[in-house]
């Protein structure tokens, strides 16, 4: 296959598995002059394993600026550019972004190497509706975790994050709150020899009680059309007397148990009445 000059191609490698590589982006990589990486260490291991030699230029979130006018530069001199990240599609979650819209400005061609991704992966084996919204890695922080939550529950549609194996409990017990009544797959090291897929009912799901390793990625169901109706006339009357005697949460917890639906709507309702009664 004869390469265009003066373009960037965006390679996707193995997430795990070093055959799961096409046989374009072996031939894309053995005839780049430079493939741009996040990590050489990382990257070396995928090109060693392929045979390839090539220049690698470390390429990453910290770096992005100060290496674009080179690589430009390059690209303009008629060099073959490739840009691989440490694993999957490039550009998501990953950076690459700047590099991008440069060469979009400067009229340079971009061509896609497509192949594997984790979060396409994941999806595939899920089970869920195929209308899906990719966010990425979720914020670190509790605060800004329960507003980005609060607004994403809303849509109906299948949901993709990526999270840090070892903060799996954190971002559970928020999914918990506020993905009640829908199913979750929780994937772990995709193509990788110990992969390892969970799949469960959120409200069912418990904390991890060891430390787990590798690469996460979390697949939250539609909504489930059976958890969406509630009987609200029925849920504030149980609340009134239950709020008399229990706390907020505890009032929640207990309807919830009886109903077995929509945990976030039953908090809504006990809250309201909760903030008329203290007036």
């Amino acid at each position: 296959m004869k390469l265009s000059n003066n373009s960037l191609y965006i390679v996707s490698t193995p997430i795990g598995n070093l055959d799961d590589i096409t046989l374009r982006a072996i031939d894309v990589l053995k005839k780049s002059d430079f493939i741009l990486c996040e990590d050489t260490r990382r990257s070396l291991k995928l090109l060693n394993h392929l045979k390839i030699k090539k220049k690698l230029i470390s390429y990453h979130k910290f770096n992005e600026k100060k290496q674009i006018n080179h690589l430009i530069e390059y690209i303009n001199q008629g060099k073959i550019l490739s840009l691989i990240s440490d694993a999957g599609t490039p550009l998501l979650s990953d950076p690459g972004k700047i590099l991008i819209n440069e060469c979009i400005q400067k009229n340079i061609k971009i061509i896609s190497i497509p192949g594997v991704s984790s979060l396409t992966a994941a999806m595939s084996v899920s089970g869920f509706d195929d209308k899906f919204l990719f966010y990425g890695f979720l914020p670190k922080t509790e605060k800004e975790l329960e507003n980005v939550l609060s607004f994403l529950s809303n849509y109906k549609f299948s949901q993709i994050f990526f999270v840090p194996s070892l903060k799996i409990n954190f971002y559970i017990k928020h999914l918990k709150k506020y993905y009640s009544g829908r199913k979750i797959l929780i994937a772990r090291e995709i193509t990788k020899i110990h992969e390892s897929i969970y799949r469960k009912n959120i409200d069912d799901l418990e904390e991890f009680s060891s430390k787990i390793k590798g690469e996460i990625t979390i697949v939250i169901s539609e909504t489930l059309e059976k958890n969406k109706t509630l009987d609200k006339e029925k849920i504030i009357n149980r609340a009134k007397k239950l709020l008399k005697k229990y706390s907020l949460k505890d009032t929640v917890d207990l309807i919830f148990e009886l109903e077995k639906k929509n945990k976030k709507q039953i908090y809504q309702i006990c809250l309201k009445l909760k903030n008329e009664k203290n007036r």
